[in-house]
């Protein structure tokens, strides 16, 4: 989450004139994310989110977003739901931009995450999994290795900027990948982004997921594995055993993963961490500056990288063998 573009008053009343969600009382900036513009809103019938989505969210996949949102709640997934306009239309445009609102969300996102915090998100990322089998819309994940070698155009020639080397080992990343990425293991809709941010607890009770814009259709191991990345690492970059056997403790009490993506999870977990390395590295070189948004330190991902070149099987992420 965060702002690009900014809004007047007198737009935003406007615009939800086309709701019903009552008068608007005030509104502020969300500074947190990198993708899309978004407000906190508070209206006389409550509180809301409004996202305006900027150029790198195609407003032809905002169907499936919007529609995932919905398709999951009533299977007992608790994330937000778009709120229709009177017409019943779940997109409107505000500011030159696509733009929808969503229902309010209680809870935080745990700044530091427990092993009970992970073995919670694990068992909802498998509930979503389930919960998304019969979805009727599907999605290609645009950020797959076809998009980070697109990423990874945009700023290979400055990436010994950031640290020196760095251009030879992501391109000798790049040749393992390519040659050794999976393509047959157990698939289906995806969150693709369940970071730490987009997950609410009440206490130590999971409340719901958020900022379903990366969902898609890709390997369900592949979620798995960007869940590793974003929960069971420390601040010092050490992988914590502990939480990365909660999460997959979790996640395996509502899906059992198959033999094949317990083979799979280290190469997957390396391409998650390359994944999101390169976003970071991208934004970091091209991003914007004067937006109200946080640049991420794409290092943290490199280190990742290199934790992951070293793990020879699932075990050592904390994976009990029955």
């Amino acid at each position: 989450m965060a702002v690009f573009t900014d809004i007047t008053e007198l737009e935003l009343g406007a615009f939800l004139r086309g709701y019903d969600v009552g008068e608007l009382l005030s509104y502020k900036g969300i500074a947190e994310g990198t993708e899309n513009s978004n407000f906190i809103i508070h209206t006389s019938a409550g509180s809301y989110i409004l996202t305006l989505y900027e150029k790198r969210v195609e407003k032809a996949d905002l169907p499936f977003f919007l529609g995932l949102m919905e398709h999951l709640a009533e299977r007992g997934v608790s994330c937000p739901l778009p709120v229709r306009q009177r017409g019943g239309e779940m997109i409107g445009e505000l500011a030159g931009r696509p733009a929808a609102i969503i229902t309010f969300l209680e809870g935080m996102w745990p700044r530091r995450p427990t092993a009970v915090h992970c073995r919670e998100l694990g068992a909802a990322l498998a509930k979503l999994h389930l919960a998304g089998a019969d979805f009727p819309l599907s999605r290609p994940n645009a950020l797959s290795l076809a998009g980070w070698r697109t990423l990874w155009d945009g700023c290979r020639e400055r990436a010994d900027e950031v640290e020196q080397g760095l251009g030879d080992e992501v391109a000798a990343d790049f040749s393992t990948l390519e040659a050794e990425w999976p393509n047959d293991l157990p698939s289906g809709v995806i969150h693709a982004d369940l970071f730490p941010d987009n997950v609410f607890f009440l206490g130590d009770r999971l409340s719901g997921l958020i900022d379903f814009y990366f969902a898609c259709n890709d390997f369900f191991a592949y979620d798995v594995a960007t869940c590793l990345n974003a929960w069971c690492f420390e601040r010092d970059h050490a992988f914590n055993l502990t939480k990365g056997t909660a999460l997959l403790a979790g996640y395996q009490s509502v899906r059992a993963l198959a033999p094949r993506e317990v083979e799979a999870l280290p190469m997957l977990c390396r391409g998650s961490a390359l994944r999101f390395m390169l976003t970071r590295l991208y934004d970091w070189l091209n991003g914007p500056d004067g937006a109200l948004v946080q640049k991420r330190d794409p290092l943290e991902y490199v280190r990742k990288m290199r934790f992951h070149r070293q793990v020879g099987s699932a075990v050592e992420y904390g994976l009990k063998q029955p």
